[in-house]
């Protein structure tokens, strides 16, 4: 028997999360593309890891428990990467908090409930959710309390309440940034951490069709007018994820950590600030 890693969403930031924390351990790869999961599984096997892929989708809960159930064939859940998701240009209204906000809850909520003693996870969550107004303190605490079978019947995640893609997308993030602290409460009793990352412009296939989207030219402005001046880098979100993930990061949980290359710090003080 193995300590085992699940992560969900075989695309580059959970893979480069994965290859700093994964060696000597059994990997979970779940993706709802099983192609996807396994051409990504033999990526990282060929690399000296042992990974496995499992056709998981997060907006089904019944897919979430049988992906775990995966795991602990082969031994105590010690890890959990949650990179998986879509994008503001890839999905509905519906589509987007079904997956990013439900989906997140679920897994946060159940891996939670099996994560060995001593355990660790990251979630990936977005610049998006730091952007947006805030809602005020009873629908923050509406985001990080409601049980997971009842988060979308809220009035605030309603969809003729929302006015577009990129609001629901924001409104997942932020409800994601408040469910980690939330379930690092829960997670704590067990002597587990967990922590999300939100961040910026990434170079990665999803990041691309955003760049290609209806808001393409947005967010290559957004990056050409941060401090940076830069998209980042999956293995720069990595060097955070590993920080909290190992035991230098041991006194963290429960938290949040912004990596844009300071853009939502230009779009609140800077050029990328909005007009009035």
């Amino acid at each position: 028997m193995k300590d085992v890693v699940l992560w969900t969403g075989a695309g580059q930031i959970g893979m480069a999360i994965a290859r700093r924390i994964g060696f000597g351990k059994k990997i979970i790869i779940g993706d709802k593309n099983l192609e996807n999961a396994r051409a990504t599984t033999k990526i990282i096997n060929k690399a000296g890891f042992d990974a496995v892929p499992v056709e998981t989708d997060i907006s089904s809960k019944e897919s979430i428990l049988n992906f775990i159930a995966e795991g602990q064939k082969y031994g105590e859940i010690t890890d959990f990467i949650n990179a998986a998701g879509v994008s503001p240009s890839q999905a509905t209204i519906e589509v987007i908090l079904k997956v990013d906000l439900y989906g997140t809850a679920v897994l946060l909520e159940e891996v939670g409930k099996v994560i060995a003693p001593g355990g660790v996870g990251v979630t990936i969550s977005s610049q998006s959710g730091h952007r947006m107004p805030q809602l005020g303190t009873e629908i923050d605490e509406q985001l990080a309390t409601t049980p997971t079978e009842e988060l979308l019947n809220l009035e605030v995640l309603k969809p003729e309440n929302i006015q577009d893609t990129l609001h629901a997308y924001q409104l997942a993030k932020r409800c994601n940034v408040k469910r980690v602290m939330y379930e690092s409460i829960r997670w704590g009793e067990k002597k587990a951490r967990i922590n999300s990352i939100s961040p910026g412009i990434i170079v990665t296939p999803l990041a691309i069709d955003e760049f290609n989207g209806p808001r393409g030219e947005f967010y290559k402005n957004m990056f050409a007018k941060c401090p940076a001046g830069r998209p980042g880098t999956a293995d720069e979100v990595a060097n955070v994820a590993e920080l909290l993930m190992m035991p230098h990061g041991a006194f963290i949980t429960g938290s949040d950590f912004l990596i844009d290359g300071g853009a939502t710090a230009s779009y609140f003080y800077g050029p990328l600030k909005p007009e009035e």
